[in-house]
């Protein structure tokens, strides 16, 4: 049997008798000791509050008072997390092996016509991101190690698309997923502020023995998401202009889906979406809105009609020459 096998009968061995040795143990399920020993510790750092008694009337036990329910998982619930696993696996998820294993054991404790049904299920699905590097899994793998143990991170970080790399010290609070990029967000030492980091631009990450606390209530994804917002000016209304268009409901409901356009939201009729935006983001917001071509029309303002006006004309030139 596997180890994972070997634990699950120990467990039920221990709750269905008053006290077993690890003698016993190893005899009932044909294993050796040693065997015994490795899987009670395991089965202690999971969770399982395993006593165990020394002398001649020794041995391990579990507590009257602990109750020890089988998990069972209902089909809904078997393709729903197959289905997150394939999500996080696209995603560059950097616990990909565990993973693996959870999803292991969830087929391995299935009857057959169970089996085949998640696995004609988890085909069912797929996602398609570009493929995760396998150098980035390793990154996030250790920023996600410095944030259990609270430890500061040195790294190598690149900055924006140049060469310039410095050296930097980081107290990772979490990490987000955003974009097919992930961002590692904590305080900097060399900004000494709360910074967001690009977890593939870093290289050379080493894990220091100074410790740090992370912020109580902190959620790494609000904080970029305000940055991200402060960048596009919208955290000072006052500057903010109207911006309104026209299309069909498909490509309103497709610009309101946008990172920034949906945060910028005033109103919405079915024919009619109105933002308000920072001004200096106009030039940037006709680019996008370029590729709606004729199934959406700018009503206001307009400087923004002149920018796609003359972004088109631009290129329409650059590509005749």
């Amino acid at each position: 049997m596997s180890k994972a096998d070997n634990m699950l009968a120990i467990l039920w061995l221990l709750k269905s008798r008053r006290k077993m040795t690890a003698k016993q143990l190893a005899e009932r399920l044909e294993i050796h000791i040693r065997t015994v020993y490795r899987c009670i510790d395991a089965l202690c750092v999971s969770g399982v509050p395993i006593v165990s008694e020394p002398g001649r009337e020794g041995g391990y036990s579990i507590p009257d008072s602990i109750k020890l329910e089988p998990l069972f998982f209902d089909a809904e619930e078997q393709k729903a997390l197959l289905h997150a696993a394939t999500f996080a696996r696209e995603a560059g998820y950097p616990s990909e092996e565990a993973l693996g294993r959870a999803v292991a054991k969830i087929k391995r404790f299935s009857n057959p016509d169970q089996l085949a049904r998640m696995e004609r299920r988890e085909t069912n699905l797929e996602v398609i991101q570009p493929p995760p590097d396998p150098s980035l899994r390793a990154a996030l793998a250790e920023v996600e190690t410095s944030m259990d143990l609270q430890l500061s991170l040195e790294v190598d970080y690149m900055t924006g698309y140049g060469d310039t790399v410095r050296r930097r010290t980081i107290d990772p609070y979490g990490l987000v997923h955003w974009k097919s990029k992930w961002y590692a967000v904590g305080y900097c030492h060399l900004r000494e502020e709360i910074r967001s980091f690009r977890v593939d631009r870093m290289s050379g990450l080493s894990i220091t023995d100074s410790g740090f606390q992370r912020p109580p209530h902190f959620s790494a994804r609000e904080f970029l998401l305000d940055s991200l917002l402060a960048e596009s000016g919208l955290e000072n209304e006052a500057h903010l202009i109207s911006v309104r268009i026209q299309g069909s409901p498909q490509a309103l409901d497709d610009l309101c889906a946008h990172w920034l356009l949906g945060h910028a939201l005033a109103e919405r009729t079915p024919e009619l979406a109105h933002f308000k935006l920072d001004e200096p983001k106009l030039a940037q917001v006709a680019y996008y809105l370029l590729s709606y071509g004729g199934t959406i029309r700018i009503v206001e303002p307009l400087e923004l009609k002149e920018y796609i006006v003359d972004i088109a004309a631009s290129l329409s030139e650059y590509h005749r020459t």
